[in-house]
């Protein structure tokens, strides 16, 4: 913290409000009244209290700022060019096509950890890199900044709950309480007390402020770490602060000033703005950088040929054999580490493992934020429970996170526990997602190699991992590039391409065609995206250019429509067998028949073929 004057921090908080408006009323969209509610409390972070390197957003011991409620981007573009980052002028490209300062922040900007703007997600992600400072022992302070909006998402408080439960007071969360939302008042408008004891229940110590009281706001945000608890600090704000046509009224968010509106605003504001370039920032503690060089290999496997393993299972040796020579290797999971094997790692490297209980949505934020620190964070679950966390993951792939995801528990083949708990749409949400690879391994060898590649590649990837048992195909020296495939079968009738479980009915299938004289081609689809279209192709040609997919998932975008997008303009066609109706509880073998993705049922169809 540095003795700045009170004086000079209002004269630079209006200098943001008025960047925030001139940077909107030239993109003609915009959110100016977010802005200026926060103005005051951004311009005590950024030029009296966080330390970090100005010309070095990316230092490792930075203080972190995390701008929750993205849509006040322009406060944030402002701040940063306050500090002499870059050119004020370049805040009037806001919202220009080829301009990184987008609508709402992104990582293609140096200062922006993750992106935001879906609300909700900021203090989850808080929480990942407050967890990443104490693993690498490094004294930054995490700053979430969020709007009292966006705090009727559950995420918000499935992430207080966490930091309460971590004793996390490396974190900061800072409500910007300006009354007002979207279409009408906020539930609690300014009835602060509300807020305060909803922190508090979750172990958190909180400060209730006037957010335009900068002396006031200084003196809390000097009192962060006093004790073990994560710090809430609740700023009662006005919309549209310091603007009298502006301050507090309805029907603003989301509204640009016109070009009259802005000269106005700005008359109001000018006489008092003063710059922040030249402020001195304080500096962050020169600690030892945390190790997060890649290994140059991993220990070997030790699995034989005709081993019974299911592949959840081996993910779980897996994450325990490779985090033995990569640090990096972080561990979430949402309290099924018994059933994910993921409490191996769990029980070797206890330090870098993050119970985050039945609250998936904040564990993949959790995971998001290790990421952003360069950790590799593998986030487990049950497949068909990320579907709940969505939205956290289609937006770390905005991020272009570094994120690894495995979902246990897929299709039908789980059995008896019924289709609550079936993991069938989870290829398709994966594969829609930006950036991703979706990998889905038939046996414990495959399992392990693409765990492997998973910690070495940046980018999301997705892990699909099945409950029952099978048998180990292939050697442990055999190699799965992503994007490839393997043929297992060669025959001239049909290309059958599965994955899985079904894939070992297709085995199956093949053996039983084989003793009536029809060959079938038997394929190893392991990676879904990219998919191993080339090897697929050349088997097709030799088929009639005819390809069957079998799948234990939903028929809507899974593998089969994955095969058929790829090969479509090759002239291929492709047939489908999948999951077509709702599931119901039941052995697995019988499910497999029941469904049409059995040996039984490959047959069946590849002679109607």
């Amino acid at each position: 913290m540095i003795d700045t004057d009170i004086e000079l921090l209002k004269g630079i908080a209006n200098q943001l409000r008025i960047h925030s408006i001139t940077a909107t009323t030239a993109a003609g969209s915009g959110h100016p009244t977010s802005c200026c509610s926060a103005a005051d409390v951004v311009a005590a972070l950024f030029f009296g209290h966080m330390r970090y390197d100005a010309k070095n957003p990316h230092y490792y011991n930075n203080d972190r700022f995390i701008l929750s409620k993205g849509h006040a981007a322009p406060l944030l573009y402002a701040a940063w060019a306050e500090t002499g980052l870059f050119p004020a002028d370049d805040l009037l490209k806001l919202r220009k096509f080829g301009s990184d300062l987008e609508g709402h922040p992104t990582p293609r900007l140096p200062f922006v950890d993750v992106a935001t703007g879906s609300l909700g997600q900021g203090l989850s992600v808080g929480v990942g890199l407050a967890l990443a400072a104490r693993l690498d022992k490094l004294d930054y302070n995490t700053y979430v900044l969020l709007g009292d909006g966006e705090i009727a998402e559950g995420s918000v408080w499935e992430a207080a709950s966490l930091a309460g439960i971590y004793k996390l007071n490396n974190l900061i969360a800072i409500v910007d309480a300006n009354r007002l939302g979207q279409s009408q008042a906020t539930a609690f408008g300014h009835d602060i007390g509300v807020y305060r004891k909803r922190f508090e229940a979750f172990g958190w110590r909180v400060e209730d402020i006037d957010g335009h009281d900068l002396e006031e706001t200084s003196e809390v945000l000097g009192g962060v770490g006093l004790n073990d608890q994560p710090l809430a600090i609740i700023a009662k704000t006005y919309k549209g602060a310091g603007v009298s046509f502006l301050q507090d009224k309805d029907g603003w968010h989301g509204k640009p000033l016109n070009k009259e509106e802005a000269a106005k605003a700005i008359a109001e504001l000018q006489p008092t703005a003063k710059s922040g370039v030249g402020v001195p920032i304080p500096a962050p503690n020169q600690l030892p950088a945390p190790n997060d060089a890649a290994p140059a290999s991993y220990p070997p496997l030790g699995y034989k040929i005709g081993d019974s393993v299911a592949t959840r299972e081996a993910y779980g040796n897996a994450l325990a054999r490779i985090g033995e020579a990569d640090p990096r290797i972080v561990a979430v999971d949402g309290d099924t580490k018994n059933s994910t094997y993921a409490d191996k790692f769990f029980k070797k490297f206890p330090n870098r493992s993050i119970e985050c209980f039945i609250a998936e949505q904040n564990m993949v934020g959790v995971a998001t934020g290790f990421g952003a620190r360069g950790k590799v964070p593998f986030a487990s679950t049950f497949a068909c429970f990320f579907t709940r966390a969505f939205d956290q993951i289609r937006v770390a792939g905005i991020s272009q996170a570094n994120l690894k995801l495995a979902g246990s528990h897929v299709g039908v083949s789980i059995g008896e526990d019924g289709p609550s708990q079936m993991g069938l749409e989870d290829l398709a949400m994966m594969r829609a997602v930006a950036g991703s690879t979706v990998l889905y391994p038939c046996d414990a060898v495959t399992t392990e190699k693409l765990v492997e590649q998973m910690a070495q590649i940046k980018g999301i990837c997705y892990l699909r991992t099945s409950r029952p048992k099978t048998q180990v195909i292939y050697n442990n020296d055999e190699q799965f590039p992503i994007g490839g495939a393997k043929v297992l079968r060669e025959g001239d009738k049909a290309t059958v391409v599965a994955a899985g479980v079904t894939l070992f009915e297709a085995l199956k299938a093949a053996d039983a065609l084989k003793n009536e004289g029809i060959g079938i081609t038997v394929i190893d689809a392991y990676s879904i995206k990219p998919l191993g279209k080339e090897v697929i192709l050349a088997a097709a040609k030799k088929t009639n250019h005819t390809v069957l997919t079998v799948e234990d998932h939903y028929t809507e975008g899974g593998l089969g429509d994955a095969v058929a997008g790829e090969l479509s303009v090759d002239g291929v066609k492709v047939h489908k067998l999948a999951v077509t109706a709702l599931p119901r509880s039941g052995k697995p073998e019988e499910l497999l028949a029941h469904f049409g993705i059995d040996a039984a049922a490959i047959v069946k169809k590849v002679k109607a073929l």
